[in-house]
């Protein structure tokens, strides 16, 4: 069964196309997601932190509370990002 992962916004290479090792970062993300749960949870967190902070982007003015909340949000999906792209160049 394979599983469609859309590409992360993850600046690892300049290039997703290009070939890392003979597959492309796409290909590495998809195959890992496949074979590592802990490491298809974090694309998914990941996931959903970005769709969270698309929605605070949609709003033409935020509270204070919600720039705190959109800040933290920040944090935490680079976080995710740091340890995917940890993972991915261990490959």
């Amino acid at each position: 069964m394979t599983i469609a992962l859309p590409l992360l916004d993850l600046a690892i290479t300049p290039d997703p196309e290009v070939p890392m090792g003979g597959r492309s970062q796409e290909e590495k993300i998809t195959v890992l997601a496949e074979k590592d749960p802990e490491f298809k949870t974090l694309i998914q967190e990941h996931r959903l932190l970005d769709e969270k902070l698309k929605e605070f982007d949609r709003k033409v003015y935020l509270s204070p509370d919600e720039e705190m909340e959109r800040k933290k949000l920040q944090k935490l999906k680079l976080v995710k990002k740091d340890k995917i792209a940890q993972i991915l160049s261990t490959q």
